[in-house]
């Protein structure tokens, strides 16, 4: 993204277009870009599209979990004074925003998770075994889509980098943990906000029974296939992301 990163208070995020807020929750190694096609499409559209950069490694580490992850984004919306927000979340992003949902759903009209964790998730693994071996880590990156082609090498240069970085890896195991810690089966049916479940069919990270799961215990949840898709659906096939989160954002507009 060319957009400067704004700065207010200790919040750090994007922000394109006006109109009615989407707050964008990206994924534990999801880059801001990896919504770049939502980005580009909504903000002509009569929306304003704000991705806040989540606090993935800041947070002390006893913090580092789904449920302050949770309390940020709150604040976050509280200090940009937005209601009526629109969340849209990407695997630990679909996490964290099913928790606000339950537990901040004041300012929240509606809820979108792609690949969301919260049920199961198959990680690469708690300790990131070969790390050091960026052909693993290749391998690792292209299985989170169907195309592999999708895993661009600097997405793959970025994973790298990161799992390779002490301080930051210990971040990402006690947020992974967290996030299998925190399963939300028991939680899912007291969420009212209404919620679009987009999912690709070949999802192998958050499987398909997956996403039928969480159509079942959300009870006010509609849920969207896309074929030929993994576990980004946003990335992998954003156009026609875009069309099945416009025709739920139109149904769900009064």
């Amino acid at each position: 993204m060319k957009q400067t990163i704004i700065t207010s208070g200790k919040f750090k995020f994007l922000e394109v277009g006006t109109g009615k807020p989407i707050v964008i929750l990206h994924g534990l190694m999801g880059g801001l870009s990896n919504f770049q096609g939502v980005t580009d499409y909504f903000t002509g559209k009569g929306y304003r599209v704000i991705i806040p950069m989540l606090p993935i490694y800041d947070l002390p580490l006893l913090k580092t979990n789904v449920k302050e992850f949770a309390k940020y984004v709150n604040q976050f919306i509280s200090h940009l004074n937005l209601s009526e927000v629109t969340l849209l979340g990407n695997s630990l992003g679909g996490h964290i925003g099913l928790l606000v949902s339950l537990l901040y759903p004041k300012n929240i009209k509606g809820l979108i998770i792609t690949g969301s964790s919260g049920l199961y998730e198959n990680s690469m693994g708690e300790s990131y075994p070969k790390r050091e071996d960026r052909n693993y880590m290749k391998r690792k990156c292209q299985e989170v889509f169907y195309d592999p082609k999708v895993a661009t090498d600097d997405i793959i240069d970025e994973v790298f980098e990161t799992v390779n970085d002490r301080k930051k890896l210990v971040k990402i195991l006690a947020i992974a943990k967290s996030a299998i810690r925190h399963n939300m089966a028991k939680d899912l049916p007291k969420i009212q906000i209404p919620t679009a479940i987009i999912w690709g069919e070949n999802d192998i990270v958050t499987p398909p029974e997956v996403g039928h799961e969480f159509s079942r215990l959300l009870p006010n949840s509609s849920l969207f296939w896309i074929e030929k898709c993994g576990h980004a659906p946003m990335m992998e096939h954003p156009d026609l992301f875009n069309v099945h989160m416009e025709a739920w954002l139109n149904s769900h507009s009064n």
